[in-house]
């Protein structure tokens, strides 16, 4: 039987399947929307006890065509970086909410979805806070190392310490769990640290 659930992540990972960038995982080479969003989902089976439909499909729709609007497009810089990432959340959220009713669902659950992958009420819906702790553990565990290798030295320390005050204390316990280079780790470490 095919559920609104089924028709709606069907809809989903085949948008992320149009993401022409690939990345190789095992020998086998993916798109890398869809490799990420499999990993935020991954990450959410580890982070909430089971989750209900709407925030299962706000964490793998949270990167939702990612690549048709590049952070390039955008002047460089913290407040050119700030107005992608709120862009890309509302349009991803867009997507989703017209996927998710096609499917079947409620406007209400439409929007509830949409809400969580614009990342509203973050810190206080624990919806909205599990996307962001999915989204910075796939950054830690996935991105990271290469990103240290790119950013000065002190602006990179207060990135991690900005995207350590987002996640809850359950998503600290899994970051510090990550398999780490030293390199990345004493990052890490000198950002708590300080």
């Amino acid at each position: 039987m095919t559920t609104p659930y089924n028709k709606a992540l069907s809809a989903l990972d085949t948008m992320h399947a149009e993401d022409p960038r690939r990345v190789e995982v095992n020998g086998q080479s993916l798109p890398l929307e869809l490799w990420h969003a499999e990993r935020m989902s991954a990450w959410l089976e580890q982070l909430v006890e089971a989750p209900g439909e709407c925030l299962t499909l706000a964490v793998r729709a949270q990167h939702l065509k990612r690549w048709e609007v590049p952070r390039n497009q955008y002047p460089e810089g913290r407040i050119g970086y700030l107005t992608w990432r709120r862009d890309q959340g509302k349009r991803a959220a867009e997507l989703a909410t017209e996927a998710l009713v096609a499917a079947g669902y409620s406007t209400q659950d439409a929007e509830e979805t949409a809400r969580m992958i614009r990342k509203q009420g973050l810190g206080r819906d624990p919806g909205t806070q599990a996307v962001e702790d999915c989204a910075c553990l796939v950054f830690l565990e996935n991105y990271f190392a290469d990103f240290s290798h790119q950013v000065d030295h002190d602006h990179l320390i207060r990135i991690v310490q900005k995207t350590w005050a987002k996640m809850s204390p359950r998503a600290h316990e899994l970051a510090l769990a990550l398999p780490m280079d030293g390199d990345a780790r004493a990052l890490v470490e000198e950002a708590l640290a300080g």
